[in-house]
């Protein structure tokens, strides 16, 4: 298909839109509403949070959907969380929490701008183009209603565009052929995912599995003996990305250029604002 985008900005994008809707994940806010439901584990909160939209599921819907995550420790929190709230009370207080957080993080003023009712506008105006088929996530959000406040619409959009194209991602990983801990392992590598600490407390895999993963990726001659990436590595991760690109592109496509290069703007600035005011833990991204 043809397309008057320049390359990359699909991904551009996504990068500038995605982390704002992951404030939820490291937000006290979401300790402070779960538990007013009940939740006194913070793994339970957030693997609840993110898959409360595919209705009660268990431990194996989660594992396939979420893909770099251990079925022992999803075993351990599901379907057990909805004995402590249900899918629909869930997702209510996962949106107050994206309020209070967006308006901590990005003030008033900016919650209640123009340009973030614009930003809400072209993001949604994206996610027409999206497709639901082999793509659970984004579907079953896609099912959710357009929340009428903008910045709440604006997250929602973001949602959907992010769980669109991390289906498509989870299909290119299979291509490529990285299981989920060696997906970890090679995006840490590259400077940009998570750093392990981060990973093996979230996902549930333990430091044998961190590094049997990593001597497999060496033996494919992916990573080299300090756990770098090798130049064979580092066009495997580029093979990945540009498929999830390719598997990503209507939205953008059918947003346009302009809008687009608007939407990819409004976002950063966005972004920008709620890191300063303490979005993210320091350490969260990095090989160490």
């Amino acid at each position: 298909m043809t397309t008057a985008l320049p390359p990359r900005a699909g991904r551009r994008c996504h990068n500038a839109l995605n982390p704002l809707h992951s404030t939820l994940y490291f937000s006290p806010d979401l300790d402070r509403e779960f538990g007013a439901l009940g939740f006194t584990d913070q793994s339970a909160m957030r693997l609840a949070a993110r898959s409360a939209a595919l209705g009660a599921v268990g431990a194996g819907t989660v594992a396939a959907t979420f893909y770099n995550y251990n079925h022992e420790l999803l075993s351990r929190h599901l379907p057990a969380v909805w004995d402590i709230a249900s899918p629909a009370d869930v997702l209510a207080a996962r949106l107050r929490t994206v309020d209070a957080t967006l308006r901590r993080l990005l003030g008033e003023d900016t919650v209640s701008s123009p340009e973030m009712a614009e930003a809400a506008m072209l993001a949604l105006r994206a996610t027409e183009a999206c497709t639901r088929h082999a793509r659970p996530l984004y579907s079953a959000h896609a099912d959710l209603p357009v929340p009428e406040a903008p910045h709440l619409a604006y997250w929602y959009a973001a949602t959907l565009l992010r769980e669109h194209r991390g289906d498509g991602h989870l299909a290119a990983l299979l291509t490529v052929g990285l299981d989920p801990v060696e997906a970890l392992v090679s995006h840490t590598a590259t400077g940009k995912g998570m750093a392990p600490r981060w990973v093996l407390g979230s996902r549930g895999w333990k430091r044998a599995d961190w590094e049997a993963a990593t001597e497999r990726l060496r033996g494919r001659g992916l990573l080299d003996a300090e756990g770098e990436l090798t130049e064979a590595g580092t066009a495997l991760r580029d093979e990945l990305e540009e498929r999830t690109d390719l598997l990503d592109s209507a939205p953008y496509e059918h947003l346009g250029a302009a809008g687009v290069e608007r939407l990819t703007e409004l976002g950063r600035g966005f972004l920008v604002t709620a890191a300063v005011a303490g979005a993210f833990p320091a350490d969260l991204v990095g090989k160490g």
